[in-house]
């Protein structure tokens, strides 16, 4: 089997998990539902083809170069084996916190990041929600760290996988067991936890920033225990965008280029979050 085969094997395997996960233990009550999923996962496809096209072979590509020039900190270091690739999964895992609070700190960034925000209800389909250009975007900066660390192939398939499956994983509408939520968020970013970060209100949405390891919030201070009003009450998405057709695959497209609605409303320099 071959990693492309795997990633999309694993991939499956978790959206269909998820999505009967949520049919049988919802944590909210859905606005939209399923009909949200047609331009969700049209968008979906299209950004695989785009990047598919553009950018083929990826990030695993930049690994083996680097593996074949021995170019990057892990083989400076000269980092082998399972330390290299655990190295490399986390050192990676920082780099999506980091371009995640740099796509909200930045106008321009924030206007594409705007599609993923902009979804009126969280589920498993909202973590795969984003813009084709952001998510170009995103794959020319993780190549460009791969490059940097210099890390394996093997890792960096590792990782895309655990970053696919764990984005399906904290946007799905689940209720999990709360004492398996408190131990879980310990460590991981937990649906409960990520939640948080897609509501209306602006402390909440520059918050928990993290889609894997939720050590990065809580090490730079923007990690939120819980929501203002509830999981039950809060609402999600972006205030200005309550009233416009979100759901559709033609609006997320067209959203990071309308002058009137693509507002940067976003990282107000008085409202920090922090720990609750």
């Amino acid at each position: 089997m071959d990693a492309t085969t795997a990633r999309f094997g694993v991939f499956l395997l978790v959206f269909v998990i998820m999505a009967v996960a949520e049919a049988v233990a919802p944590r909210r009550r859905l606005r939209f539902g399923r009909r949200r999923w047609p331009a969700n996962l049209g968008i979906v496809a299209i950004n695989g083809l785009f990047v598919r096209l553009l950018l083929p072979g990826g990030a695993v590509a930049v690994a083996l170069w680097a593996d074949a020039h021995h170019f990057g900190l892990l083989h400076m270091l000269g980092w082998t084996g399972g330390a290299a690739i655990a190295a490399a999964v986390i050192l990676l895992d920082l780099a999506i916190y980091a371009q995640h609070v740099l796509f909200h700190a930045t106008p321009i960034l924030w206007r594409l990041h705007m599609v993923h925000h902009a979804d009126r209800d969280i589920d498993v389909t909202t973590g795969l929600r984003f813009h084709p250009i952001e998510i170009l975007l995103s794959m020319l900066i993780k190549m460009a760290v791969v490059a940097l660390l210099g890390a394996s192939a093997l890792a960096v398939i590792i990782f895309e996988i655990v970053l696919n499956g764990m984005a399906m994983f904290n946007h799905a509408n689940v209720q999990l067991p709360a004492s398996a939520d408190r131990l879980l968020r310990l460590l991981f970013v937990t649906p409960d936890v990520h939640r948080i970060h897609h509501s209306i209100i602006r402390n909440e949405t520059n918050s928990n920033y993290g889609f894997n390891l939720s050590i990065w919030d809580r090490l730079f201070h923007t990690f939120r225990k819980q929501p203002q009003r509830g999981h039950e009450g809060m609402v999600i998405g972006l205030e200005q965008l309550q009233s416009v057709p979100t759901q559709r695959l033609g609006f997320m497209l067209r959203l990071p280029f309308d002058g009137d609605i693509g507002q940067y409303p976003i990282l107000a320099r008085e409202e920090k979050p922090h720990v609750r």
